[in-house]
C-alpha cells in the first residue's frame, strides 16, 4: 500500500489529472459539437443542388427542364452572394456575444431554411410565392453557411490547445466532406431503394430537407452544451466598439489580404477538383453519369479521410511548408492532371487522377481554417476569418463552375486549366512570403 508522503504527493496528483482529463474531456465534447453542426450545415447545403433535378418543376412555371434549372441555379448562386453577409453579420455576432451562441445561432437558421424548403406549396397551388420563398429560403441558407465557416473554424482552433490545433480544426473539412456525401448518400438511397422516380418529382424531394431541419434541432440540443472557448472569455471585458467591428477588424490589413491570398488557389483548386468533377467526367471525359458519381463518391471518402493526417502533420512541421507543398505541386500538375482527365476513358485512371489532385489539395483544405484564425486577435477573429473568406469563395469558388463551362463553351477549355494554375501560383507567392502561423500565432498572445 502507497503512503502519501513529502516525497510522494499522491493525492495532488490525482486530484490535477483528474480535472485535466475533466478539461480534455470537455474539449474533445465540445469539438465533436462544433463539428457535427457544421456536417448538418453543409448536408442542407449540398442537399439543395443533389435535389434539384427533382423539386424545380415545383416551383417554376415551365415546359422546359432547362429553364427549370436554370431558375434553381440562379437561386442557387443568391446563396453563394449571401456568404460574404453572413460571414460579416455571424462573424460580428461570435466576436460580441461568444462563438457558443453564433453556432447555436447558425444551425438554427439554416433549420429554418430547410423547412420552409421542405414545406413550401409547389407552384400550382400558391403561383408566385413558391419560388419567392425558396428565394427566402436560400437567403437565409446563405447567412448561415457563410456565418458558419469563420465562427466553427475559431470555436475549434481556439478549443484545440497548441499542440493539437491542427489536427482538430482539420476536422472541418471532415465534417464539410461528409455532409456532401450525406446528401449525396440519400439521394441514392431515396433513388434506389425506397422511392419511384414519379414519387421523387411528387413529394420525395422533400423528405432530404426534413431529414436536414430534424439534423439542425439535434445539433442544437449539442451545442447548447458546448463550452465557451477560453480565448473569447479573456476578451469578453472590451467595450463592443473592439470586438467584432469592420473598424475593429480596419486595423488588421496584413491579415485580410493575407486570407483572401492564400483562399484564393485553394478554394479555386478545391471547388474544381470536388463539385465540378462530376460535370467533368461527363462533360469533357466522356463518362456515364453513373460512372462519374462512382467516381467524385470514392475520391471524397479518400480525401475526407486525409484531413486528419494532414492536420496532424501540421503540428509536427508547421503550416507553412503544407501550404507551399500544395502551391508548388498544384502549380506544376493542375494542367497536366486536367489534360490527362479530358483524355482518359478508364475509370481507375480517372480515379487515381483526380486522387493525386485531392491529395495535393489536402495541403491547403486540412489547414486553412486554423491558419486563418492564427492571424487574428480574438476580438476580431471570427469576423476575421469568415468574412474575407467568404469573400474570396465567392468570387473564385463560386465561380469555378461557371468559368469552366464558359471556356468549354468557347472551345477553349484549357484556358480554364491555366486560370487555376496562374490563381495557385499567385497565393504560393503569398505562401513562400507569410510567417509560419504555427510559429507565429496571434493565439499564443492571450
Amino acid at each position: 500500500m502507497i503512503e502519501e508522503t513529502k516525497d510522494t504527493p499522491l493525492i495532488p496528483f490525482v486530484e490535477k489529472n483528474k480535472e485535466a482529463l475533466k478539461t480534455t474531456g470537455g474539449r474533445i465534447k465540445s469539438i465533436i459539437g462544433g463539428s457535427l453542426g457544421n456536417l448538418v450545415e453543409w448536408y442542407d447545403w449540398y442537399v439543395y443542388t443533389a435535389f434539384s433535378l427533382y423539386f424545380s418543376d415545383a416551383f417554376f412555371p415551365s415546359d422546359n427542364q432547362t429553364v427549370q434549372l436554370l431558375n434553381t441555379a440562379g437561386i442557387f448562386a443568391i446563396g453563394f452572394l449571401m456568404r460574404p453577409i453572413g460571414g460579416w453579420l455571424m462573424g460580428t455576432f461570435a466576436d460580441r456575444y461568444g462563438r457558443k451562441l453564433a453556432l447555436t445561432s447558425s444551425v438554427l437558421l439554416m433549420s429554418v431554411g430547410s423547412l420552409i424548403i421542405a414545406l413550401t406549396p409547389n407552384y400550382n397551388s400558391i403561383g408566385v410565392a413558391a419560388p419567392l420563398l425558396l428565394v427566402l429560403a436560400r437567403i437565409i441558407q446563405g447567412i448561415s453557411v457563410g456565418g458558419e465557416y469563420g465562427t466553427s473554424a475559431t470555436y475549434l482552433s481556439e478549443m484545440a490547445g497548441k499542440k493539437h490545433r491542427g489536427f482538430y480544426s482539420s476536422f472541418q473539412y471532415v465534417t464539410l466532406i461528409m455532409g456532401q456525401l450525406m446528401a449525396l448518400g440519400v439521394l441514392v438511397l431515396l433513388q434506389r431503394v425506397f422511392l419511384s422516380e414519379q414519387q421523387l418529382h411528387d413529394w420525395g424531394w422533400r423528405i432530404p430537407f426534413g431529414i436536414g431541419a430534424f439534423l439542425a434541432v439535434i445539433t442544437l440540443y449539442l451545442r447548447r452544451s458546448l463550452q465557451e472557448s477560453a480565448s473569447f472569455k479573456k476578451d469578453e471585458h472590451k467595450s463592443s466598439s473592439m470586438r467584432g467591428t469592420l473598424s475593429a477588424l480596419a486595423k488588421h490589413p496584413k491579415a485580410v489580404f493575407t486570407v483572401i491570398g492564400l483562399t484564393m488557389g485553394g478554394t479555386l483548386a478545391f471547388y474544381t477538383f470536388t463539385t465540378y468533377m462530376q460535370k467533368f467526367l461527363v462533360n469533357t471525359s466522356g463518362f456515364s453519369k453513373s460512372s462519374a458519381t462512382l467516381i467524385s463518391t470514392f475520391t471524397l471518402v479518400v480525401f475526407m479521410l486525409l484531413q486528419p493526417a494532414f492536420g496532424l502533420l501540421s503540428d509536427k512541421i508547421g503550416r507553412k511548408p503544407l501550404l507551399i507543398g500544395f502551391g508548388v505541386l498544384g502549380t506544376l500538375t493542375t494542367i497536366p492532371i486536367l489534360t490527362l482527365l479530358s483524355e482518359t476513358k478508364d475509370v481507375w485512371v480517372a480515379f487515381t487522377l483526380i486522387l493525386c489532385a485531392l491529395i495535393i489539395v489536402s495541403g491547403y483544405t486540412s489547414i486553412n481554417a486554423v491558419v486563418k484564425a492564427e492571424l487574428f486577435p480574438a476580438n476580431v477573429r471570427a469576423l476575421g476569418v469568415g468574412f474575407p473568406y467568404a469573400i474570396a469563395v465567392s468570387i473564385f469558388g463560386g465561380t469555378a463552375e461557371y468559368i469552366a463551362l464558359l471556356f468549354k463553351n468557347e472551345h477553349h477549355q484549357q484556358w480554364f486549366y491555366w486560370y487555376v494554375t496562374l490563381c495557385i501560383a499567385l497565393s504560393l507567392i503569398l505562401y513562400t512570403t507569410m510567417n509560419d502561423t504555427r510559429k507565429h500565432s496571434k493565439m499564443e498572445d492571450e
